[in-house]
């Protein structure tokens, strides 16, 4: 049976107390998988980790331009029954999901938010919004990227196998300057350093 597509997600995930602030749930794939990448954008507080049961991890180009940011295919889901993609929940107020969404350049059409169920290794389904990326092209990542995800996915302790995975992932051999790779590293750095 093909998989039910996903939703465009609605703004109305409840915080538990009345009159307190909307909370939603966002599941990371890619390079927000990295703590210190997605506090660039938005403040958020992890849940754990997750499984997106048939879908499958791809890279690509929106409309067949590389990433001017990555210089490389950036990191999108596709469905494709009997695969999984492992991520990490975040759950954010949802006065943050303008500033994630401007991270994922929604307003420019390169990613579209959609609503997903995840699946918690304690058995918990999760509805969470996340992204896709519309019109793309093939291609894969450049190495910086492909290091930031990695680098999140071992921070958050996603399966060895599915680590594995992402290691063996081909790289576009992409060895110039990436500014905001650096500027990710010199944060987890700094952070590495504070809880020394």
């Amino acid at each position: 049976m093909a998989p039910s597509p996903p939703r465009r997600p609605s703004r109305r995930r409840g915080g538990g107390r009345p009159g307190g602030a909307m909370e939603a749930l966002y599941f990371a794939y890619g390079s927000n998988l990295l703590r210190e990448r997605l506090l660039l954008g938005s403040a958020a507080a992890p849940c754990g980790t997750a499984r997106l049961p048939d879908f499958k991890l791809d890279f690509g180009h929106h409309q067949g331009r590389t990433s001017p940011v990555w210089h490389g295919g950036t990191a999108t889901i596709v469905q494709s029954p009997g695969d999984e993609v492992w991520g990490v929940v975040w759950k954010m107020n949802t006065s943050n999901l303008s500033s994630l969404d401007k991270q994922e350049g929604v307003a420019d059409g390169i990613y579209v938010p959609i609503e997903i169920n995840v699946h918690t290794p304690a058995g918990k389904v999760l509805t969470c919004r996340s992204y896709q990326m519309r019109d793309y092209v093939r291609g894969p990542p450049s190495p910086q990227y492909k290091k930031v995800i990695c680098m999140g996915a071992k921070q958050n302790g996603l399966p060895t196998e599915y680590q594995k995975k992402l290691e063996a992932i081909e790289t576009n051999n992409y060895a110039g300057p990436v500014p905001i790779f650096e500027e990710i590293e010199a944060a987890v750095k700094a952070s590495k350093a504070n809880f020394a």
